[in-house]
């Protein structure tokens, strides 16, 4: 067998090995307990889950849509659930896309986990009816029943994006019931309806985050 007498040439035969070992170590949480957001500002909140003072916390309020299979999806249907949530259109050709690609993510790491759900609120319910969610589902791969797809009142919808899960960056600047509702923002909701989190819908480093930072939630119990 020839020899190498070059180092140069055994460091790059270490270095080729190398890439072929083991894969990167699956991403963790950064803390090992979630903080909690209850303004728009999203200052985190850090508080044990038996602190008296996570009564008073911001909860997202009660609701009533319908989803891709015309089935009525309200906060009863997230009960004792962790879920994911974000705002769309199905006629989007911008970030929309990119955003459904990356919530399929975590909708494959947690398919088989009843504990974990996705919601998506269409920003345009007037185009969005149920069987255009439907055909937008079936398309992109979402599982039914894991993934809610919702349409109804435009009013109900934005009101949610804004006052419940804060979901616009355009802080102070008010905003009404005409004024366009996009935005890339992921938020993750634990089981009480607390706000735990925030997410760049677009950037994958965020969703590895996501899906570390559900699995630290998942320990609350």
């Amino acid at each position: 067998m020839k020899l190498f007498k070059n180092r140069g040439y055994l460091i790059i035969l270490v270095a080729l090995i190398g890439c072929n070992g083991p894969e990167k170590r699956e991403k963790t949480s950064r803390v090992t307990t979630l903080p909690y957001y209850d303004n728009p500002s999203f200052t985190p909140k850090w508080m044990g889950p038996s602190n008296d003072s996570i009564r008073g916390m911001h909860k997202i309020p009660s609701f009533s849509l319908v989803n891709q299979l015309g089935d009525t999806i309200s906060e009863k249907t997230f009960e004792n659930k962790i879920y994911v949530t974000d705002f769309f259109f199905t006629s989007c050709p911008g970030i929309c896309p990119k955003m459904t690609a990356n919530m399929l993510l975590v909708q494959e790491e947690f398919r088989k986990d009843d504990e974990v759900l996705l919601l998506s609120h269409s920003v345009t319910p007037e185009y969005d009816s149920v069987p255009i969610l439907k055909h937008y589902a079936d398309t992109k791969g979402v599982i039914s029943n894991k993934w809610h797809l919702v349409t109804g009142e435009r009013k109900t919808i934005y009101g949610l994006g804004r006052f419940g899960y804060f979901v616009e960056e355009d802080l102070g600047i008010p905003k009404g019931e005409d004024d366009f509702l996009h935005t890339e923002n992921f938020i993750l909701v634990d089981k009480k309806r607390h706000i735990r989190g925030i997410y760049n819908g677009l950037n994958k480093t965020a969703i590895a985050q996501l899906i570390a930072d559900i699995k630290t939630l998942k320990k609350e119990g």
